[in-house]
């Protein structure tokens, strides 16, 4: 029996997923494709800005009255620069990653509000030239920043359309299941002979 509605929940899934036609992207997700140009785009821009990072001297302006605060800053921001270059080139690999996609998203948006943090600093504290460089650099990630956003946006939705298609299907089968009557009990062959 348990075979039977194994075999049944399989069976009416492949028709599901076949009655929505072939393994197309839904209404607004962008192919896989598509995606994997911006992630890769975003891991080399992590790239370019380690250098510019490099090139700010934090420690020296603790000697100019700074907070120690921007050296930790600094140094996260290097250490999230890493990783977001490695987490957008793992995640261009497999772009349907919710989780690595919502992860890599929030290390973004952690990192450019401590590098606005740090472009203050290094305006006041070292080089005005090269806080507009950082400013420059954050803002030209802005766009794949948004696409990536919308990218997670649409993911998510797909995932909770084909959860709420695999729960109707489920309850439609257990509808099915409560309605036959239970199997016949069988007889022992010694019983039936009184």
């Amino acid at each position: 029996m348990r075979a039977a509605l194994g075999s049944f929940l399989f069976i009416s899934l492949a028709a599901l997923l076949q009655a929505q036609g072939p393994a197309s992207p839904q209404a607004g997700l962008v192919p896989d494709w598509d995606i994997r140009v911006v992630l890769e785009e975003m891991s080399a821009h992590a790239g370019r800005l380690e250098p510019l990072l490099e090139q700010i001297n934090a420690k020296a302006w603790v000697a100019k009255g700074a907070s120690e605060t921007y050296a930790a800053q600094l140094r996260s921001c290097k250490e999230q620069t890493r990783a977001i270059a490695d987490g957008a080139k793992a995640l261009a690999k497999y772009p349907e990653k919710l989780a690595a996609s919502l992860e890599l998203y929030f290390r973004i948006a952690g990192m450019e509000d401590m590098l606005a943090s740090l472009d203050d600093g290094v305006r006041r504290y070292q080089d005005p030239a090269l806080a507009q460089k950082l400013a420059a650099m954050v803002a030209e990630n802005g766009a794949n920043r948004n696409r990536l956003q919308t990218y997670i946006v649409n993911l998510a939705t797909q995932r909770e359309q084909e959860c709420a298609v695999m729960d109707q299907e489920a309850q439609r089968c257990r509808g099915i299941l409560a309605t036959q009557p239970p199997a016949a009990a069988s007889t022992r062959k010694g019983d039936d002979k009184k």
